[in-house]
């Protein structure tokens, strides 16, 4: 069974940056598309970052593309979300997903860790 486990969350200024890292405590999800949702207080979950399999391609929604990065380690069996120029409206429980389907939209996903959260303060 895959086992999600986010890190990295925490408070952080307005314009600063921060890195996520999920990495997975059960079977490998190396064959496995990645990605990162978020759900902010009173609204919902919503797709944030994902990646293909083999990290070539990369899909980002609207709202961070240009300031989030999505990648992955292989070796580490780790995907990692690169936050930068952080804004108060990205205030949200973030959530490691596995096996997500692009087809979908927005994407879905199989597997859920049990979230982060990430306060940036102004």
């Amino acid at each position: 069974q895959a086992q999600l486990v986010e890190s990295g969350g925490g408070l952080v200024q307005a314009g600063g940056s921060q890195r996520l890292s999920c990495a997975n405590s059960g079977r490998t999800f190396s064959s496995y598309a990645m990605g990162w949702f978020r759900q902010a207080p009173g609204k919902e979950r919503e797709f944030v970052a994902g990646i293909s399999w083999d990290g070539g391609s990369t899909y980002y929604a609207d709202s961070v593309k240009g300031r989030f990065t999505i990648s992955r380690d292989t070796a580490k069996n780790t995907v990692y979300l690169q936050m930068n120029n952080l804004k108060p409206e990205d205030t949200a429980v973030y959530y490691c997903a596995a096996r997500l389907y692009f087809s979908s939209s927005p994407p879905r996903a199989d597997f859920w860790g049990q979230g982060t959260q990430v306060t940036v303060s102004s």
